[in-house]
């Protein structure tokens, strides 16, 4: 039996090459919103950063989702991601070890 695919993205923090259910994907909708994407379904140009707080701080100080999304990202919107980033990461964690318990 072959073995699944796993699809790998790029944290635009890190460089890192992970597995895509590693990550939480930040995207910016074709309003020019910029959201945190737990489906990983939105549409939009989305960048992606490992669920972890240090990353989303050295990806706020690189201004690396500046880059990633095309578009500055101002600084209230920082504040808010960083509110959400960490409520998010918690529930990023709870689903990926839901999910590794029924594998």
């Amino acid at each position: 039996m072959k073995k699944k695919k796993i699809p790998l993205r790029k944290c635009v923090a890190s460089q890192e090459m992970l597995p895509k259910k590693e990550l939480i994907r930040v995207v910016r909708t074709p309003d020019g919103e910029v959201q945190i994407d737990l489906t990983g379904k939105k549409s939009g140009r989305g960048a992606y950063l490992r669920a972890d707080a240090e990353c989303f701080k050295l990806a706020q100080k690189n201004k690396a989702l500046d880059r990633a999304l095309k578009q500055p990202v101002p600084a209230e919107i920082y504040e808010q991601l960083a509110r959400d980033f960490i409520r998010v990461e918690q529930q990023f964690r709870e689903i990926q070890e839901r999910e590794t318990d029924d594998e």
